[in-house]
């Protein structure tokens, strides 16, 4: 074995503390991603997220990694944004309403019947509306990275079958940690009870709250269809999940990286979809076969009025009202 001078060993030194200094300065020191979805394990966003993560570990030779804490063991999404904003999360899942009281572009994808199909909301976010839409995050402490869908959400209660506005006067029903959430069900002639997701189970168990609104799979995998009998196709919204980036975490990638994690974001995204679409048939599926009673036969428009006050309240925003206009214009 050859033997090296003090010299040698000195330069072979120098050598590897550069070396040292070029991984970090281009970001390629080994990192564990930490990343938040309120979800159980094994739901659509939960598995897009662990999908995105061996994309980003095999990319970068194992470099990067994303470790998904599930069925909110890092908090609600409230709690769960605060900390992506503050950079103490660094992936966050959730949906659009309650990052809306962050982001305001957030809160015209979650207004209510904004999208006129599942088809037509993947076609905006799809496109060069949806890529604005990503980008306007980085003033507000995150990077938008990608869009998941979350199906439209309906209007389900323990008490009797909505077919009407009037059939939902003086029902307590539960909604998003969201002001526009809110006033969306006061708007209809319910009362509105903001609760953490988490918590909606137990209310409707207690009789805290007469229902709640949400798309089939939160309906059935969450238990809600074991307390609340009667489904209303209202499809009032079909406001998509958004996966966001802490801009602190961001920053601390190289160029390159940041590729990486954008292009593993849009392939889960699609993966997500796909895993969606079944989830979607089992749920409705299951929540028929354990008796529920799904309510179809809806008049719509006595709704969409109804919703008069939130557009005129949303028109006093120019950009608000430019993007709505906009998204209304996609065909």
């Amino acid at each position: 074995m050859p033997v090296l001078n003090r010299a040698e060993l000195s330069r072979t030194g120098v050598i590897f503390v550069a070396l040292l200094l070029a991984i970090y300065a281009t970001g390629a020191a080994a990192r564990e991603f930490r990343a938040a979805d309120t979800q159980t394990e094994d739901y659509p966003t939960v598995q897009a997220l662990r999908y995105m993560g061996a994309l980003i570990a095999e990319r970068t030779g194992g470099r990067h990694e994303i470790k998904v804490f599930h069925s909110r063991q890092l908090g609600e999404e409230k709690e769960t944004i605060e900390q992506t904003r503050a950079g103490a999360i660094d992936l966050n899942r959730t949906n659009v309403a309650p990052i809306g009281n962050f982001v305001p572009a957030m809160n015209v994808l979650a207004m209510p019947f904004l999208f006129r199909s599942i088809e037509h909301m993947q076609k905006v976010l799809d496109g060069p509306i949806g890529n604005e839409i990503l980008g306007s995050f980085e003033p507000y402490g995150f990077v938008g990275l990608a869009f998941y869908d979350s199906g439209a959400r309906s209007i389900y209660n323990a008490v009797r079958p909505v077919k009407s506005i009037a059939d939902l006067k003086g029902l307590r029903i539960r909604v998003q940690q969201s002001e526009l959430m809110s006033e969306m069900i006061r708007s209809l002639g319910a009362e509105p009870v903001e609760l953490p997701y988490g918590q909606v189970l137990t209310g409707l168990a207690t009789r805290l709250i007469d229902g709640a609104e949400n798309n089939w799979p939160s309906f059935v995998t969450t238990d809600h269809y074991k307390h609340a009998g009667y489904y209303s196709l209202t499809e009032h919204t079909m406001s998509p999940e958004v996966l966001v980036i802490s801009l602190k975490a961001w920053k601390s990638l190289s160029a390159d990286d940041q590729q990486i994690f954008r292009e593993a974001a849009l392939r889960s995204s699609q993966f997500m979809r796909e895993k969606w679409r079944d989830l979607e048939e089992q749920s409705q599926r299951k929540a028929e076969a354990a008796g529920i009673t799904v309510i179809k036969d809806i008049d719509r428009k006595p709704f969409e009025d109804a919703m008069a006050p939130i557009y005129a309240k949303a028109a006093k925003d120019p950009a608000a009202a430019a993007l709505i206009e906009r998204i209304r214009k996609v065909e």
